[in-house]
């Protein structure tokens, strides 16, 4: 038992310490060159076998003979003595069950304790093999004569045994030749099966060195249909293939290509968000640096010194919120639940009543929609409507209005202002991304972006369109 685990361990061991290709190589050569074996094995059996039966039916026809033309003959001994020419006719001879009735002269063929069995009738008829008297192989046949005698014909067994001789050299030459087949199609095989594996890890290792990540496995060319994939994931995205190897570098560049995009959103985020927190900080530092020297200042300048201070503070403090959110990109699991929309609609239809008081909002929910509910987080879409209400207030004008519309499939928030320009539509959900109409506006930018991550995050969708009659129209689509 120790010798067998020590084994297993050397075994496991030299599996460890080899490549796959290797490892794969030897198991494809090892399997081809099994069956090769195995069948050489099985076709010298059946050869051997074919060539003795044809012997053996020779033999027991010559029996048949041979106790035919001597049916009453009692002598026992040789009958036959021709046997030691290669184109003679069988040898035979007749035993006695008792040895004590053996004749004078000795016998041809070697006389044993089954052939007396046989004359008996104890023992069934047989066939053996043996050396005849001048050292040339021989074939024999033991069977029946009569009651109490038994007859043996023998034949020289040249020719079975140099065509089994001819046999086992033809079938060693062609599983020698087999096994070394079977490498050099193992060595082929790991090295064409594994060359997509063998990209992937010459990419994989080129982009842990580099921070690269637009870097690409090369497939072979794929169906047409499948192009436009390849057109997003660089030159080599597409799928060229169904092989699982293939199927896997797929799925490598699918995933550098999201990696690719989520890097460079990261690095847009980082830099606008850079940008958008210079202006504040900078006016927050000369605040700062001016109330340092209050005593040079009058009260009213104090107090607009301080005011303006407060304010920033809120405006950084709020991007800064902002910013964690959109960087957060699932909503907390512990904290979801099924949401009841239509009063989550109505209490914050009412909470941008009184923070827009001059702003009209209206809530229509229709009667299917009263008991909707969606899985999610309350507070983060709550979040996502009061971004929607305040984007809608904030470009309608004063005394203008802003309608609220809940059914079973969406909710809409139209405003009445100026719309959405053609050219700022497609960027509205972008980023910091603020139109040249609300550069003037207070904001971030981000309040748009922030309603649309949070609107996929709870498998909804949230898009923007022109309104009939004029006005922006935001809609957010349930599942």
């Amino acid at each position: 038992m120790t010798g067998r685990r020590t084994d297993r361990r050397l075994g496991a061991r030299w599996r460890r310490r080899r490549p796959l290709r290797t490892r794969l190589a030897v198991a494809a050569s090892a399997a081809v060159a099994l069956v090769a074996v195995c069948v050489c094995v099985a076709s010298f059996f059946v050869i051997r076998y074919k060539l003795y039966q044809q012997l053996d039916q020779n033999l027991a026809q010559t029996a048949t003979l041979v106790a035919q033309q001597h049916e009453y003959d009692k002598d026992y001994g040789v009958l036959t003595g021709e046997c030691r020419f290669l184109g003679a006719p069988a040898c035979s001879q007749i035993v006695p069950a008792d040895s004590a009735d053996d004749p004078k002269k000795p016998y041809l063929l070697p006389v044993t304790g089954a052939t007396r069995q046989v004359a008996a009738g104890e023992l069934t008829p047989y066939y053996t093999s043996f050396t005849l008297p001048d050292g040339k192989p021989g074939r024999m046949l033991t069977t029946h004569y009569g009651k109490g005698a038994a007859v043996q014909v023998a034949m020289r067994a040249d020719i079975a045994e140099r065509g089994v001789r001819q046999t086992a050299a033809i079938l060693a030459v062609v599983g020698g030749a087999g096994v070394l087949l079977s490498a050099v199609g193992g060595y082929w095989v790991s090295r064409t099966g594994l060359a997509p594996v063998a990209r992937l890890t010459a990419t994989a290792e080129r982009i842990a060195a580099t921070r690269d990540a637009r870097h690409r496995i090369e497939l072979p060319p794929g169906p047409p249909e499948r192009a436009g994939r390849a057109r997003k994931f660089g030159r080599f995205g597409h799928r060229g293939g169904e092989d699982e190897v293939t199927r896997l570098a797929t799925a490598f560049n699918t995933m550098l290509g999201e990696l690719e995009e989520s890097v460079a959103a990261r690095r847009r985020l980082v830099a606008d968000a850079s940008h958008e927190l210079r202006t504040p900080l900078t006016a927050l530092r000369t605040n700062a640096e001016l109330l340092a020297r209050a005593d040079l200042l009058n009260k009213a300048q104090r107090d607009r010194a301080s005011g303006a201070l407060a304010r920033q503070l809120r405006e950084v403090t709020g991007l800064v919120n902002d910013l964690i959110e959109l960087a957060r990109d699932e909503e907390p699991q512990p904290l979801v639940e099924d949401v009841a929309l239509a009063p989550l609609v109505s209490h914050v239809v009412e909470a941008a009543r009184e923070h827009w008081p001059t702003i009209a909002f209206t809530l229509h929910t229709t009667p299917e929609a009263a008991a909707l509910t969606l899985p999610g987080v309350p507070s983060r879409l709550a979040r996502l409507i009061t971004n929607l209400l305040d984007n809608a207030a904030k470009f309608s004008p004063p005394g203008g209005l802003v309608e609220v519309t809940l059914s079973p499939h969406s909710l809409t928030v139209r405003d009445h202002g100026p719309g959405i320009s053609p050219e700022d539509l497609p960027h509205v959900f972008d980023r910091f991304y603020r139109a040249e109409k609300a550069r003037s506006l207070p904001g971030s930018g981000l309040g748009l972006a922030m309603a649309r991550q949070i609107a996929r995050a709870h498998g909804a969708e949230l898009s923007a369109e022109h309104a009939p009659g004029g006005g922006a129209l935001f809609r957010l689509t349930l599942r």
